[in-house]
């Protein structure tokens, strides 16, 4: 399952293990492609991986924060520290691929 996050929850739900947060908008198209992935992603790697997504235009203060220009953005964090940033779509390959960096078997 993936969770929504905002501005005010964002750093709790991402301080603890590997998680990843989907920044997108609902006018974004490539967003809209990106958002099935992540979600089947989820429902594979949810014991081991934490998803998230946002709503840049509802919280633009994390997005800000990370420097976030374009969408969609997938912040990847391990124990609440930024490891990668992915910008663009991905398929679930590649996604699986960077996560298999920073999870434990």
């Amino acid at each position: 399952m993936v969770h929504e996050t905002t501005d005010s929850t964002f750093e709790a739900d991402t301080s603890k293990g590997v998680t990843l947060t989907d920044f997108w908008a609902t006018w974004c198209g490539p967003c809209r492609m990106q958002s099935p992935v992540v979600e089947q992603l989820s429902d594979e790697m949810g014991d081991k991986v934490t998803f998230n997504k946002m709503d840049v235009d509802a919280n633009p203060k994390t997005a800000q924060q990370f420097g976030i220009m374009s969408i969609p953005t997938l912040l990847v964090k391990k124990d609440g520290q930024v490891v990668d940033s992915i910008v663009g779509y991905h398929s679930k390959e590649q996604l699986e691929k960077i996560l298999g960096q920073f999870v434990t078997a």
